[in-house]
């Protein structure tokens, strides 16, 4: 019999929105064992993703936060599917999941707690950009601070890996721990012990985010800036302006990774000179620092085979398995060189030959080799080191002469423009944002960078500096918003460049295997 007692009027509904591989399915599990030990009706249904990170899986859980003794064999009608306004909890594995829940009105000020990890996972859309495509995470935390009753947010995955466990641990910590939910801590881990696989870990991973959601444990500021903590350069900090001496740190020491202590000192010797002309705030001489180290550190075959062999490479991608000690793990590397690859370990004369003779006869993008290569085994390994180690050698190759050769060009661009305006000599800094990626990438890029340099910072088209900066800032925008070209020639014909015509593309027919000739 009821009595007195009052029976809630509402269930309690909980949104999970969780990306592939990350245990939405077992957080689901952990919820319904833990409801269902305090004898609560529960019910839960899951709408799978499209993919890894095209689409999050979202389980949807309804909680009767009242004991079935208390019931009299009476049932509470559950739904199915989430409600716009109508979330109690709304738990999202990655930032950009929770801004899609706040977008899609599932987060609401007046009832809705927000449980969500504050790293990113960058979307497809984002990658793809051939600038900076990544979506300003500062708007999703202020809009969490506006638009839900409670925000609980930290970076999940930094516990989650700290505790050696799967992030969906962490958010039960965090559920639990926020006091959103009617469940006893002890239900709630005892619900993980009984899964049976990975118990010590997931147990770890939620008591550390229990004590962060309840307050026990002291939180970091959002948005704190990492502070780099390298070998410091006496050479930096008596030759630059202070503004200027987190940006050029981090810079010369990828540049020394990526070569040598002189290859360093060629880095600082270059931005001597923009710095010595840089009368402003110095933002031309960071933003040079900046985008000279990343085109100084361009990726050739050396680079890749290095950066794969490394220990810390190894250690990194065992503790994304959450390997054990005990536990073998195999790498296989997916590798394609073709003539760019190849041309770029060559000495010069013997580089040019091998591009001509491949364009010729059409064959630059067609004479590649897939190669699937374990680096965890012997022969593997052995095979990338030896790759490796060309790099005392990366001077003579026919890459190296290119990419310097156009970096120099590139400074003296920005070093005569600025006495005149260090808007349009920032301007000119900026497009090295242009350069990256590799294969038909790299091109493009290189190419729509050309075609700006040749035009607008090194031909006479515009005069006016400020006019020119302008002219430079939309060419740039418009190279980085379409990498094939169509927009930059547009930018450029409205300042009276004639555009070059579309480049040609052959078309290819294959035929279905299998299908039969056509007879006249």
């Amino acid at each position: 019999m009821t009595g007195h007692y009052e029976l809630p009027q509402r269930p309690i509904t909980v949104l999970v929105a969780a990306l592939g591989g990350e245990g939405g399915g077992v957080l689901a599990d952990w919820l319904i064992a833990a409801a269902s030990a305090h004898d609560f009706p529960v019910q839960s249904t899951s709408i799978p993703g499209v993919a890894q990170r095209t689409g999050a899986t979202t389980y949807y859980i309804e909680i009767y936060p009242a004991k079935r003794a208390l019931l009299c064999e009476r049932q509470p009608v559950l739904a199915l599917t989430p409600q716009p306004g109508n979330v109690d909890v709304m738990v999202a594995s990655e930032l950009i999941e929770a801004g899609r829940a706040m977008q899609n009105a599932y987060v609401s000020p007046e009832r809705t707690t927000l449980i969500a990890s504050t790293h990113r996972i960058y979307a497809t859309i984002e990658k793809m950009q051939m600038g900076d495509g990544r979506f300003d995470s500062e708007r999703i935390l202020k809009a969490a601070g506006s638009l839900a009753r409670r925000a609980v947010l930290f970076d999940m995955e930094r516990l989650a890996r700290e505790s050696g466990t799967v992030i969906s641990a962490v958010l039960f910590g965090a559920m639990a721990g926020s006091g959103a939910l009617p469940l006893a801590r002890s239900a709630c881990e005892e619900a993980i012990r009984k899964g049976g696989k990975g118990v010590e870990p997931s147990l770890k991973g939620f008591a550390v985010a229990y004590e962060h959601a309840s307050g026990e444990a002291r939180e970091s500021p959002l948005g704190e800036e990492k502070i780099w903590s390298g070998k410091r350069s006496e050479r930096v900090r008596t030759a630059f302006p202070p503004e200027t001496h987190r940006m050029i740190e981090e810079g010369l020491a990828r540049v020394a990774d990526n070569q040598d202590a002189d290859y360093a000192a060629l880095y600082l010797d270059r931005l001597d000179r923009i710095a010595k002309v840089d009368s402003g705030a110095y933002r031309l001489t960071q933003e040079t620092a900046r985008f000279l180290a990343l085109w100084m550190c361009y990726e050739d075959i050396i680079r890749v085979a290095d950066l794969k062999t490394r220990r810390s490479r190894f250690e990194r991608v065992r503790a994304e398995v959450i390997a054990k000690p005990d536990e073998p793990v195999h790498i296989v590397e997916y590798l394609k060189p073709g003539v760019d690859e190849v041309s770029a370990l060559l000495p010069g004369p013997l580089a040019r030959g091998l591009r001509g003779w491949a364009e010729r006869r059409r064959l630059t993008d067609k004479l590649n080799v897939g190669i699937h290569l374990k680096s965890t085994s012997v022969t593997g390994f052995l095979l990338m080191r030896s790759l490796a180690w060309l790099r005392p050698l990366r001077r003579m190759t026919w890459r190296y002469g290119e990419e310097q050769t156009l970096i120099e060009r590139w400074l003296k661009a920005i070093a005569a423009a600025a006495p005149a305006s260090l808007e349009l000599a920032l301007e000119i800094a900026l497009l090295g944002r242009l350069i990256k990626g590799y294969g038909d990438t790299h091109r493009r890029a290189k190419g729509n960078f050309l075609r700006i340099l040749d035009t607008l910072v090194e031909g006479g088209a515009v005069s006016d500096p400020k006019a020119r900066a302008a002219a430079i800032r939309a060419a740039r925008e418009s190279a980085l918003a379409d990498p094939e070209g169509r927009a930059l020639e547009g930018s450029l014909e409205k300042v009276g460049i004639a555009p070059l015509p579309p480049k040609a593309k052959p078309m290819q027919f294959v035929r279905k295997p299998g299908a039969a000739r056509k007879t006249a």
